[in-house]
């Protein structure tokens, strides 16, 4: 009977341990869907005005721009002045400078756009890194309740089994004096 209950203590561990991973696979579970809730943010169905706006935000701040617009720049001078008898926009190139101000005040506001957009997706993305972050907080408190709850029971599983040993050794002894 001593043997039973020794081997049911001892069993008893082992359920406490399967029952401590079955919760910790639980909460990896968990964790697992709640990034991809996350990836959902994702654009995937963009409207059409932020798709040009995020493209032209991208040309528009590039090296490729910038030197297209040069070379236009030049161009229209070098036209306005070498190659035409009668120019089109005489020197101080108030035409050019139109078209310079009607392209900032264009651009300027899809830039803003773009970038606005991509402000918003930036703040969601801090949120769900917060929410992350917090989860995993959470999920490291639990890990140490898990922790402290199996040592306490190691310990009282370990002080059952010292006290069957004492039982045990002290029927030894008692069988040694008689003899």
């Amino acid at each position: 009977m001593e043997k039973e209950e020794l081997e049911q203590l001892l069993g008893s561990g082992s359920d406490q341990l399967q029952k401590l991973n079955n919760i910790v696979l639980k909460a990896i579970e968990e964790e697992k869907l709640l990034s991809q809730k996350l990836i959902e943010f994702e654009d995937k169905n963009l409207p059409f005005s932020s798709m040009m706006a995020d493209r032209m935000a991208t040309f528009g701040g590039s090296w490729k721009f910038i030197i297209i617009f040069f070379c236009v720049m030049l161009s229209w001078i070098a036209l306005n002045i070498y190659w035409m008898a009668k120019p089109f926009d005489p020197y101080p190139f108030i035409l050019l400078n139109l078209v310079l101000s009607s392209i900032a005040a264009l651009q300027a506001p899809v830039i803003m756009m773009s970038q606005n957009r991509k402000e918003e997706k930036d703040r969601q993305r801090a949120i769900n890194d917060y929410l992350v972050n917090l989860k995993a907080e959470v999920e490291i408190r639990n890990m140490h309740e898990k922790l402290d709850l199996l040592m306490a029971e190691q310990m009282k599983t370990l002080f059952d089994i010292q006290k069957e040993q004492m039982i045990i050794m002290e029927d030894i002894k008692t069988i040694l004096t008689k003899k």
